[in-house]
């Protein structure tokens, strides 16, 4: 692997460094601080930048993979606590991470085959899935020192993720411009500004990775949380779970969740779909039109209070139920990840949509600018 293959085109500096270690948050001064977190095996710094709002409430993105380390809200009593899974230091993210809190690409969820063809030319990818491609490859987005701005705002602090994703990289055409800009406001919203450019004709399917349990990481699993996904239809997949081309309606499914329903209501049904993945882990059809920020998602841990909504302009969410967390990893505080400990809300296109023609198109013309947004909205109700 060259050096050339994982290097963004330099972190800026203008930041104060600190420790190495993750820093306790929890009545941090308002607005944007950046420390050293880890060294990549090249002697490159990693760095982790801590967004704090007034009420302080906090979220820490580091620029390896464009992690999100951690995102400290308040329960319903008041009380903060991390509510994404992920580890305490840097070391474990090269090795042990399930693509937690990281920014998935080229293309997000899976391509069949590992293979695509776009004006009459076949591209191969990286097969690391069996025989798919899944979120960009061996060395996707998720794996690579993303350049860093300070774009904050009066009130609203805010870091600007940078990647030069050269022509050829993992297989996909285009020298692609891609950058994500990161925003903590304090309605205590993460807002996800996703924007690209290319100079050839490609495709592109960006996303955020992030593992949420709002009953605190490491706190047991999700299957009391209860979600409500605004979708009529979700996309089967098959055995390589790879979407068949059909829009199936949720109606009298176990995928209906157009009303809140606590997740492991029915996730152990007598269903092919449940059976193939070992839980949820599809893309929903959101029912918005495709580029209007609107709710696609929302959800409640009744012990906690705390409430999470999702808006995105993307025409897809895939929710994860956490099915291949297997208590294999260990996060923060030495906390056991065991099955169903998170869930995932990956606002998105279409998986495979590439080989799908039927689907929304990820294709993002030469001198055309892809465009989307994301806002993770925290709240709580008393509990």
């Amino acid at each position: 692997m060259t050096l050339n293959r994982r290097r963004a085109i330099g972190v800026l500096a203008g930041f104060g460094l600190a420790t190495c270690a993750l820093k306790d948050t929890f009545g941090a001064t308002a607005g944007l601080n950046k420390q050293l977190f880890g060294h990549l095996a090249d002697g490159r710094p990693v760095d982790l930048y801590s967004m704090t709002n007034r009420s302080g409430a906090a979220v820490g993105i580091m620029n390896y993979g464009g992690v999100v380390v951690f995102l400290k809200g308040p329960d319903g009593k008041g009380v903060l606590g991390d509510v994404v899974l992920g580890f305490d230091t840097f070391d474990p993210y090269p090795t042990k991470s399930r693509h937690f809190g990281a920014l998935i690409g080229r293309y997000a969820n899976r391509i069949g085959k590992a293979r695509f063809t776009l004006h009459g030319t076949e591209y191969k990818l990286a097969h690391n899935d069996g025989e798919n491609s899944l979120h960009g490859g061996a060395i996707g987005f998720d794996k690579v020192l993303w350049d860093a701005r300070d774009v904050s705002r009066p009130g609203a602090p805010a870091l600007q993720l940078a990647y030069l994703s050269k022509d050829g990289e993992e297989g996909y055409p285009g020298n692609l411009h891609a950058a994500v800009t990161y925003t903590w406001t304090d309605a205590n919203e993460l807002r996800l500004d996703y924007t690209a450019a290319t100079d050839k004709d490609t495709v592109v399917n960006l996303t955020n990775h992030s593992y949420f349990n709002l009953a605190g990481e490491g706190e047991g699993d999700i299957l009391a949380h209860e979600i409500m996904i605004d979708a009529d239809r979700f996309t089967p997949v098959d055995a390589g779970l790879i979407p068949t081309g059909e829009l199936r309606s949720v109606a009298g499914t176990p995928f209906d969740f157009r009303k809140p329903t606590a997740i492991g209501a029915r996730l152990n049904a007598d269903d092919e779909q449940l059976k193939r993945c070992g839980g949820y882990d599809h893309n929903f059809v959101l029912n918005h039109p495709s580029r209007v920020l609107a709710l696609a998602a929302r959800v409640r841990e009744p012990k906690s209070g705390r409430i999470m909504e999702v808006r995105t302009t993307q025409p897809g969410v895939q929710f994860y139920s956490g099915n291949f967390l297997d208590g294999s990893i260990r996060g923060k505080g030495g906390k056991v990840y065991g099955k169903r400990s998170a869930l995932c809300l990956e606002t998105q296109h279409f998986p495979d949509s590439p080989n799908h023609p039927s689907f929304p198109s990820t294709v993002l013309k030469r001198n055309d600018t892809y465009r989307h947004t994301t806002i993770y909205r925290f709240s709580t109700e008393r509990a």
